[in-house]
């Protein structure tokens, strides 16, 4: 069931850009994603679709960019009651039934990023009381993850249903990981919880994003592995800067977008919405603007939600799915261009503990 809730409008001052977003476009595009939400709290990426965590917690933190925190703060609770004893969550659950699982793997940087998404929630709404709830989820979450951590620094990607721990690591998903330590010290330093054991584990993984690619499996057709490191603050500065300039021919299609994997002609809407993100974290905010306005082809105007893709040889637009998480992902970067101040605390690279030095590690 969708929810039956009297619509309200949102809250959308931070969400107007030029050539991306008008106030009723923005206001549009926060109810389809509220739409697809369930009742209790679950976001799928569409319905009679899957609900993973991640982009579960990608499409709350696009509804608190609108003031959504009623329906956000379902999305977490969601999160709270169907959490793993051993702190996971499955990969994928049909239609946001927790109990109809279709992926029983977990998978680190899903579990991590629930730290990201209750930091954000946080810093939007002020709620003490949220907070309180939600650390034993976190710090669960947190733990399960770092079990998967190797020696190198990198984090293991799975563990399968079986109990078997993959210890392969990707580069996306690690440097996804880093950024939610990166929210969980946050949210142990607000509470006045040191956790010396996370910093060191930020730190190691940092290192390891940072001077050993090796370490990771090879994904480099892939655009998520282009600026990954970038968007969850591994690289900051001049060497983000250098690291996105790099491959910026070899996965921009001018006008269009973002590649998902060269040498595809497919242009996605969620990669170059955090390509945008990222561009915004260096201080690229034009460059992150041009990005955000060559994806409009993708805007379904009758859902307010985004086309996952674009297969520009052929004029197509595929798959046929308008997807929560990728609307999430524009809305956020657009409201981290429009200047809110939670999302731009939750992905500005300076406003967040880093751990130990990764020059620090070995």
């Amino acid at each position: 069931m969708t929810t039956s809730r009297t619509p309200r409008t949102p809250r959308t001052e931070h969400l107007v850009l030029p050539g991306v977003l008008t106030d009723a476009e923005a206001a549009a595009t926060v109810r389809g994603i509220l739409a697809v939400q369930r009742e209790d709290g679950a976001i799928p990426w569409f319905r009679g679709h899957h609900l993973d965590p991640w982009d579960h917690v990608e499409a709350a933190m696009a509804l608190d960019t609108a003031d959504e925190h009623e329906a956000a703060g379902r999305a977490y609770a969601w999160l709270a009651r169907h959490q793993n004893p051993d702190g996971s969550w499955y990969a994928a659950y049909a239609d946001g039934d927790f109990a109809d699982v279709t992926d029983r793997g977990r998978e680190t940087n899903f579990v991590a990023y629930v730290a990201v998404g209750v930091w954000h929630h946080y810093l939007a709404t002020g709620d003490d009381t949220f907070l309180e709830r939600m650390w034993p989820v976190v710090h669960a979450a947190v733990e399960f993850v770092l079990a998967l951590q190797q020696p190198g620094g990198q984090i293991g990607w799975r563990r399968d249903e079986d109990g078997t721990d993959t210890k392969d690591a990707l580069l996306t998903g690690s440097s996804s990981v880093h950024h939610a330590l990166r929210c969980a010290l946050a949210i142990a330093e607000l509470r006045e919880e040191p956790q010396p054991d996370w910093e060191l584990a930020a730190g190691a993984l940092r290192h390891a994003i940072r001077r050993h690619p090796e370490r990771f499996l090879d994904k480099g057709r892939y655009s998520m592995d282009w600026y990954y490191p970038v968007l969850g603050g591994a690289l900051t500065g001049t060497e983000a800067r250098s690291r996105l300039k790099e491959s910026w021919d070899r996965f921009v299609v001018p006008g269009l977008g973002v590649r998902c994997v060269v040498p595809n002609p497919w242009v996605t809407g969620g990669e170059s919405a955090e390509l945008a993100l990222a561009l915004w974290a260096v201080g690229e905010s034009d460059h992150a603007l041009e990005i955000l306005q060559s994806i409009q082809h993708l805007r379904d105007a009758d859902s307010g939600l985004y086309w996952t893709g674009y297969v520009f040889e052929d004029d197509a637009v595929w798959p046929r799915e308008l997807t929560t998480w990728t609307a999430g992902s524009l809305l956020l970067a657009v409201a981290a261009l429009g200047g809110h101040e939670a999302t731009c605390q939750v992905f500005a690279g300076d406003r967040l503990p880093r751990g130990l030095d990764p020059d620090c590690c070995v």
